[in-house]
């Protein structure tokens, strides 16, 4: 007799994604690493115990929207405040089989705009704590076009 799940997609992200209570749970030290010419930084960047001089450090929640962070950013980077300023975040992990670096693109948010990402959160993109997060920080005079993640609501 086989057995089927009715368990769906959506009950699984839920649960997966259970409110953090900010109170009483311990925030995560973020390591951000930003560039300001609109691409990420290079994988050899976080060779041999190596990383990138630009480095922000945030203490946060793994419930962290990319919207949230983009504020954090802002807040110390007063030139990405203006308006359509671009922000395309990826998570730097540790590959335990190559012992290399990989980057995972996990979604984009514009200063002053509503963007589809702004309320994808660090945990439903699992990332792990120890991984770093690198922003790649477009101005908006050189800004990249909307892509379909980036329409306006």
């Amino acid at each position: 007799m086989a057995l089927e799940s009715r368990i769906t997609q959506e009950e699984i992200k839920k649960e997966t994604e259970k409110p953090i209570d900010r109170e009483k749970t311990c925030p995560l030290l973020l390591r951000v690493f930003t560039t300001n010419n609109g691409r990420h930084h290079r994988q050899d960047e976080f060779a041999r115990g190596n990383v990138p001089s630009s480095e922000l450090q945030i203490y946060t929640w793994m419930d962290a929207t990319l919207r949230e962070l983009t504020s954090l950013v802002k807040e110390v980077y007063p030139e990405a405040r203006k308006k359509g300023t671009h922000f395309s975040f990826a998570i730097v992990y540790l590959d335990l089989r190559g012992k290399m670096y990989r980057f995972k693109d996990i979604g984009n948010t514009v200063s002053g705009k509503k963007c589809a990402d702004d309320s994808m959160t660090l945990q439903s993109q699992r990332f792990q704590i120890g991984d770093y997060l690198d922003i790649a920080i477009t101005p908006p005079n050189r800004a990249q076009p909307l892509g379909p993640r980036m329409r306006p609501f």
